[in-house]
């Protein structure tokens, strides 16, 4: 069993940047594929990010490349994302989402998400 609390989310204007934050529970969580998934309004969730067990991977979608970066710490059971060059079409709620395999919308675990809101 994994729990997964994500944080960091909030209010920012187009062109900052903000750092998500998914805290995990469990001493298996190097064990797992960790990923980033949102979904804004009325909209269906969708890929952000994933990284591999180890950190040595990680894939991104293509409207965030070059912007976004996940990365992770197996000692501090946690796993980032860092939004950069924000623009008001990333706005959504956040999902953390753990799974042995590959990361999809099927995942085993997920957080309750975390608002990023950005403003024109």
């Amino acid at each position: 069993q994994v729990q997964l609390v994500e944080s960091g989310g909030g209010l920012v204007q187009a062109g900052g940047s903000l750092r998500l934050s998914c805290a995990a529970s469990g001493r298996t969580f190097s064990s797992y594929a960790m990923g980033w998934f949102r979904q804004a309004p009325g909209k269906e969730r969708k890929f952000v990010a994933a990284i591999n067990w180890s950190g040595g991977s990680t894939y991104y979608t293509d409207s965030v490349k070059g912007r976004f970066t996940i990365s992770r710490d197996n000692a501090k059971n946690t796993v980032y994302l860092q939004m950069n060059s924000l623009k008001p079409e990333d706005t959504a709620v956040y999902y953390c989402a753990a799974n042995k395999g590959i990361v999809t919308i099927a995942s085993d675990y997920w957080g309750q998400g975390t608002q990023v809101t950005v403003s024109s």
